[in-house]
Formats: C-alpha cells, structure tokens, sequence
C-alpha cells in the first residue's frame, strides 16, 4: 500500500503487484465509472493482477475520489486525473508503463496517451466508453439523477445516510459521487452538510458534465486525438449502451497502430487466448 499527495492536497492511493519487469510496468486504470478503484478489478472478466503480475510488475491505482483515495468537495477534471496518474508513476521513479484501462479507464488511458505519450509504451483497453448513435449524454447522465431528486426531496441528510448505507456509487446511485468519503470519514460528512442542499446539486452537476462532457466520442479526448495518438493499442469493444462495440471499433480504425480483438474475446472458450494475446501484446511493445 502506497500514497503520493498531490498538489491540491488529494491523497492517491496505489498497489504494486508481482516481482515481473518492473523497467516497463503495466499501470491499471479501473473500470467502474465514479468508482475507478483497484477493487473493481475482481468483478471485471479480465483481471490484470491476477493475469499479468507473475511476469510484469502491476500497478493498481484508486482514481481520485474512488476507493481509498481522498479528494476534497470537488468537481471531476481528466486533467487532474492524467496529472494524479504521472504522480504515481513518478511517485515510483518509473519512466514509462504499459497502460491497461477498462470502461473509463479507457478514457484515462486515451488522453494519458494523447498527452503524454513518452510514458506510454502500449495500451490495452477493454469495454472503452463512448459515444455514438446507439446511445447518449443521457446514458451517462441518467445515474446522476438519482442523487439530485433524494437531495431535491428528501435534503443532504438522505444523501448522508444513502452514502452511510452503500458507499459504492455504481451501485447506489442515491449516495452520489462523494459517498466513500462520506461514509469513511464523519468530518467530511460535515463539509457536505456545510454546501448546503442547492450547493450540493449543484457540485453534483459539476462533476457529472466533468466525467461524461459532450465531446464526442471519447469524452476525455477528441477523435483528432485518438489519429494522432501513435502508441501500439489492443482494444477490447463492448457491448452495451455504455462500451458500444462501434466505439472500440472506432479506435482501432483511426488510431494508427490499434488492432481489435472480437467483441466475444472474454466468452469462457476465447478467454484462454484472449489473455495469451494481451500477454503478447504487452511483451512486444517492452
């Protein structure tokens, strides 16, 4: 276990698995959306610490506002978040890593790519999230809501006690985007108390058009970023209103050095070859 402190006082907290290379280590960027922690590894099909550490050195990392990393009454910002990644790395004197991200970690992965491409060796994205025409804003949106209309209700001290209850904001939408550190600390329960209900609503939306901004259709990125983005990319599509296949499929046609792997890579038949393939990839771009 591990923390780097960043400028703006946001702790992040980072693991580092396995004794493999550790000259070109593969950084994990979670999926879960609000939730980007290590933890959310263990429901994903794909399970880079377990798969990967034995023969490369794996760093997982909390994003901030997730899991245990400790950010203030703030809005969401990829920039922040790109930044809070080359801590990390630089946190462990690493020059440049593989990159693997799920659902949003994709997004991260991306625009670290994009804007920093020295420390990027190749990137490994399942399930990327997107916009196109099979959904909308208001896919991302709509798991917002919930949180609005119980503080728009029922005031801060419902959302208080959503957050209490389950702290894991993919699956308690009520709690809203600040509920770990609600739920972990009494004193930051205070702070919410002091923005009061419209103050609250507000931050909310803030950092909801931080994560998902209508800049289609990558949402950290742009697509002029993604052509010109020359790292090696291996790209899982998904298959679902939030990872539409035809934004993994998108990548890989306008990124120059990207390849798909079939949108059923993980069905238990493939999956054995689907791993042997990310293993290849990761050893090729060292």
């Amino acid at each position: 276990m591990a923390e780097v402190m960043r400028p703006d006082g946001t702790i992040i907290h980072y693991e580092v698995y396995g004794e493999g290379n550790s000259e070109i280590p593969l950084l994990l960027f979670a999926p879960g959306g609000v939730n980007s922690q290590i933890e959310f590894w263990q429901r994903s099909i794909i399970n880079p610490i377990e798969a990967f550490s034995n023969e490369f050195t794996v760093i997982g990392m909390d994003q901030r506002h997730c899991g245990q990393s400790k950010t203030g009454l703030t809005a969401f910002n990829y920039e922040e978040a790109m930044k809070d990644q080359i801590a990390v790395l630089n946190d462990l004197g690493v020059a440049r890593a593989h990159v693997m991200g799920g659902c949003i970690g994709c997004a991260y992965a991306l625009r670290l790519a994009d804007q920093a491409p020295a420390r990027v060796a190749g990137v490994v994205m399942q399930d990327p999230v997107g916009l196109d025409e099979t959904n909308s804003p208001e896919t991302f949106y709509d798991m917002f809501n919930p949180t609005i209309r119980l503080c728009r209700a029922e005031g801060l001290e419902a959302v208080i006690e959503a957050a209490q209850r389950d702290p894991i904001f993919m699956q308690n939408n009520e709690a809203g985007p600040f509920a770990q550190r609600i739920h972990d600390e009494p004193l930051f329960a205070d702070a919410v108390r002091s923005i009061r209900r419209e103050g609250y609503i507000a931050l909310v939306v803030e950092f909801r058009d931080g994560m998902w901004p209508p800049v289609e259709p990558y949402f950290a990125v742009n697509e002029v970023a993604v052509q010109r983005t020359y790292s090696p990319m291996l790209v899982i599509p998904g298959a679902d209103p939030f990872h539409p296949t035809g934004i993994g499929h998108r990548i890989c046609n306008e990124a120059p050095n990207a390849r798909c792997l079939d949108v059923d890579a993980r069905a238990p038949e493939k999956l054995p070859a689907t791993l042997d393939a990310i293993r290849q990839f990761l050893r090729d771009c060292s």
